[in-house]
């Protein structure tokens, strides 16, 4: 615990067999929660998870990887989190920075911390494909441009949320994709929480997974997506499900018997 708040580590994980023991070995000890949820890996990711003691939950199928992420905090919630940090269990990011990232939550300092790959400057000589740092760099360029914020980066995969922000979020509107990201982020600004970052090392080597080129592209025209429908709200124009104050949100009030079949959600007046 910080602070007197309950800490909890979410792993969305898919095929995660390799670096899962790795990513858990390396979290701190003010860990209270360790979650993973599996979307359908076809590994021994599972067994695995199990093994090393972490509360695991599993898709029936492959959703993708914006559904993962809501099992992961409808579950963190469930478990009584006050903090939940999002790391991915592919050893990219490194889990000692989980304390640095729930201290800054934990004691109000921001409602959300980021990871960031780029401000250490060190992303490119840490293996990060070269067209992949360019995409990152303009579309961060622009997201800020548009959403009026500083962030040295928006696409990283390593996030802690304070419980209010969870539960204020209508994130069950997203993505079931990798755009879940840029929704999630650009519903944090819309609504006016604050968002801190840490300077974060970047791992690249094969076993840590990775979207390919044409996941890639299909990401960035997402992104701009989001980009666009952030625009057009804020100015009047049109109205977006996944920025309205009265959509769905997440119940924690139960759990769904098979998980990822139906994330619980309710309605907000």
């Amino acid at each position: 615990m910080l602070n007197g708040k309950t800490i909890a580590v979410v792993l969305p994980a898919y095929n995660a067999e390799k670096t899962l023991e790795a990513t858990v070995r390396e979290l701190p000890d003010i860990v209270d929660v360790k979650i993973l949820v599996d979307d359908c890996s076809s590994d021994h990711t599972v067994k695995l998870a199990r093994s090393l003691g972490i509360s695991t939950h599993v898709h029936t199928r492959n959703y993708g990887y914006g559904r993962n992420q809501m099992t992961c905090y409808h579950e963190a919630l469930a478990a009584g989190a006050d903090v939940v940090i999002m790391l991915h269990p592919d050893y990219q990011y490194t889990p000692l920075l989980v304390t640095a990232m729930a201290s800054m939550v934990a004691y109000g300092v921001y409602d959300v911390v980021l990871g960031s790959r780029i401000l250490g400057g060190t992303a490119i000589s840490g293996g990060m494909p070269v067209y992949k740092y360019i995409a990152n760099r303009f579309l961060t360029a622009l997201q800020n441009l548009f959403l009026g914020t500083k962030l040295s980066e928006f696409h990283t995969g390593y996030r802690a949320f304070s419980r209010k922000v969870l539960e204020a979020l209508p994130f069950v509107e997203n993505s079931n994709d990798f755009v879940f990201d840029s929704q999630m982020l650009a519903q944090c600004v819309y609504f006016g929480y604050r968002i801190g970052e840490v300077s974060c090392p970047t791992k690249y080597f094969p076993e840590a997974s990775s979207i390919n080129f044409w996941r890639s592209v299909k990401y960035g025209l997402g992104v701009m997506g989001v980009t666009l429908q952030y625009m057009l709200q804020t100015s009047g124009i049109a109205q977006f499900r996944f920025l309205q104050d009265s959509h769905q949100r997440i119940d924690t009030s139960y759990t769904p018997a098979v998980i990822g079949e139906s994330i619980p959600t309710k309605a907000e007046d």
